[in-house]
């Protein structure tokens, strides 16, 4: 019987198996081609199972080994954002909130941020595969001759026949508890759509923000030509298409999500032939991710910063927080700091001059606080090295950061 399967399998693999119009679908006709090899006894393949317990069983192999493939994907593209922020942990650039300069932060800070995120996205699509490893074929609930080397078999011998088939076979962790769930269940489509969706939120994101940092209003990084088209009308222009499409394709797994959930909505128990949706949403969501994320792990590793538009970039305006926490530590309540900051700001704002340019005497007139070592409060260097907190953006906390994400892909790793 199994040099029949090898054979079987070649004949797929090389495509050389002949489909007939007689043939079904492929279960039957693999059943045909059985027959042809060993004779009548090829009918037992049948027993004690249907087409659709088949499918869904087919389909959670698919997607068992595409989802380690994606998963090796996403790692990569994670440790290339990781030692990407190693390399570069010294580079600083304006933080922005609501796309106003908010506080200097380290480029690290950024890239890790998107990896962090990522890493989110991986355990999630662990939990996916966890569930999904459970075998659905074999839920008939009939008593007869089941096998040519059992002879009548129970249902319940059966189930053991296909739990052992699990474990030994087709590597499943276990068998479906109930057979009318285990004809009809898609959660875990619907988690791996969800799961999708969420990744391509995420890298949506990133592309974003490598966008508008591409922009000559920006000037933070140049895109390597690979992943960029010219104008067809303007010869001046870069166009960082590769970071558009990924940042449609967002919409495109979302849309393979909501139509799934809309299908799944109406049925009621067991199988219903509206389930075949589920392998197109599948096919088309494992195609794009595996599409992505190497595109995204080769423009993260080809992109280059422009460290002096960073540094040009940095305002004494955003150290303005700073200047507050200053405050603070003098005593005043972080409230009035703000306040009084604030102050100092519509100052400077009024004399049109730099935050960092107001005199002494200035500042003293908004707090008897403010001493001559407020000087010091206006270094980019010194303002993001103050935040040793754990995922601040000082060296040292970066550094703690690299080395916890390079410890957590090694467990990662180990899953996929």
């Amino acid at each position: 019987m199994h040099s029949t399967r090898v054979t079987i399998s070649e004949e797929w693999s090389k495509g050389a198996f002949v489909v007939k119009h007689t043939d079904e679908d492929i279960h039957t006709a693999n059943e045909r081609r059985l027959k042809e090899l060993i004779g009548d006894i090829a009918g037992k393949l049948h027993t004690g199972r249907s087409r659709n317990d088949q499918v869904v069983t087919d389909l959670k192999l698919f997607m068992r080994n595409s989802l380690s493939v994606i998963s090796n994907h996403l790692l990569q593209l994670i440790r290339t954002l990781v030692e990407r922020a190693a390399v570069e942990i010294d580079v600083i650039l304006p933080g922005y909130t609501h796309l106003q300069k908010a506080q200097p932060i380290r480029w690290s800070q950024f890239l890790l941020s998107h990896a962090v995120a990522l890493t989110r996205d991986s355990e999630r699509l662990g939990d996916v595969k966890r569930r999904m490893n459970v075998l659905p074929l074999g839920r008939y609930k009939v008593h007869f001759v089941c096998s040519p080397w059992v002879s009548l078999c129970s249902v319940k011998c059966l189930r053991q026949i296909f739990a052992s088939l699990s474990h030994r076979e087709l590597d499943f962790a276990s068998i479906s508890l109930n057979s009318m769930d285990a004809i009809s269940e898609r959660d875990f489509v619907v988690e791996f759509l969800s799961f999708a969706t969420l990744l391509m939120i995420h890298l949506s994101k990133m592309a974003e923000d490598l966008i508008l940092y591409s922009t000559s209003e920006f000037g933070f990084v140049t895109l390597s030509d690979t992943y960029c088209t010219g104008s067809s009308l303007m010869p001046q222009k870069k166009n960082p298409d590769s970071l558009e499409l990924i940042r449609g394709k967002a919409g495109r797994v979302f849309g393979r999500l909501a139509a799934i959930l809309m299908v799944l909505k109406g049925l009621p128990s067991t199988y219903n032939k509206d389930l075949q949706e589920d392998k197109e949403a599948v096919f088309d969501v494992v195609d794009t991710l595996n599409a992505v994320l190497q595109v995204a792990t080769g423009v993260i590793s080809t992109l280059q910063i422009n460290k002096e538009n960073m540094e040009r970039a940095l305002s004494p305006e955003i150290l303005s927080s700073d200047l507050a926490l200053y405050l603070v530590h003098k005593g005043m309540p972080f409230r009035q700091a703000h306040i009084d900051t604030g102050k100092a700001v519509h100052l400077a704002e009024s004399k049109g001059i730099p935050i960092n340019s107001l005199s002494l005497d200035d500042l003293k007139s908004i707090s008897p606080l403010f001493g001559s070592d407020v000087s010091q409060v206006f270094n980019f260097f010194n303002s993001v090295e103050q935040y040793t907190a754990m995922g601040g953006t000082a060296k040292s906390s970066v550094s703690a950061q690299i080395d916890h994400l390079r410890e957590q892909l090694k467990r990662l790793k180990e899953q996929a």
